[in-house]
């Protein structure tokens, strides 16, 4: 089956440290991490947070979704877009969404100005999205089917030939399958299985 590229997005594949950005005394330290659930941020902040106690500022951005994509960014004490909004520029900048990026920064007695601002937490983003694993994810979709169990071998045969992934699956005299499917080719595969004419199909989402 033939499909096309755009249901694929780019993330990093763990968390990243970026090396120490150092400006007329203070130093910014980034720290990249996948993101899942926005929870997360609060999570992540709070570890950083106990972690460099005596920072004087914790600036974030964060992306995630694809089709519909949600993002923030905060300054966190610093003049405003001074710092969140550069730090969102490098998750943009290198195509990413499902991340978020957290700039801790220790206070070094001199004031940069909001320019000089910019380029340091610009370039503790970058170091550390620059030292994160960039790894391609697929959007998918799920396929609910329904089918006697008389059935199982037509459908195994065809789960198995396109190399389709099952959620979960109840085999009884009435089984129910819940696959994962790639988003672009989801009517496709959903035809593959009505051709059959013995199996019921709903697209989930």
């Amino acid at each position: 089956m033939e499909n096309s590229d755009d249901d694929v997005y780019l993330t990093i594949s763990k968390s990243a440290e970026g090396e120490v950005f150092k400006e007329k005394g203070s130093k910014f330290i980034a720290y990249a991490y996948p993101l899942t659930s926005i929870d997360q941020v609060d999570h992540h902040m709070q570890l950083l947070k106990k972690a460099h106690h005596k920072a004087r500022h914790w600036c974030y951005a964060w992306q995630t979704g694809v089709e519909n994509p949600v993002f923030r960014y905060n300054d966190d004490g610093e003049p405003n877009n001074s710092a969140g909004k550069p730090i969102y520029g490098q998750i943009l900048s290198f195509g990413l969404t499902n991340v978020l990026i957290i700039v801790v920064r220790y206070f070094g007695g001199t004031k940069l100005g909001v320019g000089g601002l910019i380029v340091a937490y610009r370039s503790a983003a970058k170091l550390a999205l620059e030292n994160a694993k960039l790894i391609e994810k697929t959007l998918t979709r799920e396929l609910h089917l329904t089918f006697d169990y008389k059935h199982m071998d037509k459908v195994m045969r065809l789960i198995k030939d396109h190399s389709i992934d099952i959620l979960s699956q109840k085999m009884e005299l009435n089984c129910v399958f819940l696959l994962s499917v790639r988003k672009n080719m989801i009517e496709q595969v959903a035809t593959l299985f009505e051709d059959l004419r013995c199996v019921e199909v709903k697209k989930v989402n």
